[in-house]
């Protein structure tokens, strides 16, 4: 499949209320879990995604529109979550998340991107020279990603509940911890 920002958008859209719809009201026993050593729970997901929609997609999308590789993007800390979050509940994540999703795609809107503007530019502080078409798909991807891996880590809750249909599960079998 080809990169078009509008089907981007389609699904940046709808992350929040997915989210929102699987996590909200939930026991903490489904949400506050991990898959063990160096493994996120699902509240920590939520706090990393709204964490990134701050620090990561729309900034360098504007450094890449305003200075192009000759001004590399800021590294992003992939675990400040973990100080963010504190003292905040799941549902207020999610609340912040939301907002902060739709405060960036209206800023996308805002900022008219073309193919041209597509085929810009910029320096990724380990990658090197990426465009932004890439960017913006990454943001997709990142986001389905961080889905699949919290309907993961949820799965797993119940890994030995399930008997012998475990072997029809590859859920419960990716990235063993």
């Amino acid at each position: 499949m080809q990169f078009e920002l509008d089907q981007a958008i389609a699904v940046l859209s709808k992350t929040p209320a997915v989210l929102k719809a699987l996590l909200q009201d939930l026991p903490r026993e489904w949400t506050e879990h991990n898959e063990g050593r160096e493994t996120w729970s699902p509240y920590d997901v939520i706090g990393h995604l709204a964490h990134v929609e701050r620090a990561d997609w729309i900034p360098r999308a504007r450094i890449i529109l305003e200075h192009g590789e000759a001004r590399p993007f800021d590294p992003v800390d992939r675990l400040a979550q973990f100080a963010e979050s504190e003292g905040k509940t799941l549902k207020e994540l999610l609340e912040e998340f939301a907002t902060l999703r739709e405060r960036s795609l209206r800023t996308l809107d805002e900022l008219g991107i073309g193919a041209a503007e597509l085929e810009l530019t910029g320096q990724h502080p380990a990658f090197g020279r990426v465009t932004l078409k890439e960017l913006m798909a990454t943001w997709v991807a990142h986001d389905l990603d961080h889905l699949a891996q919290i309907a993961r880590t949820m799965a797993k809750q119940y890994t030995h509940e399930v008997g012998p249909w475990s072997a029809y599960l590859s859920i419960l079998r990716d990235r063993q911890p």
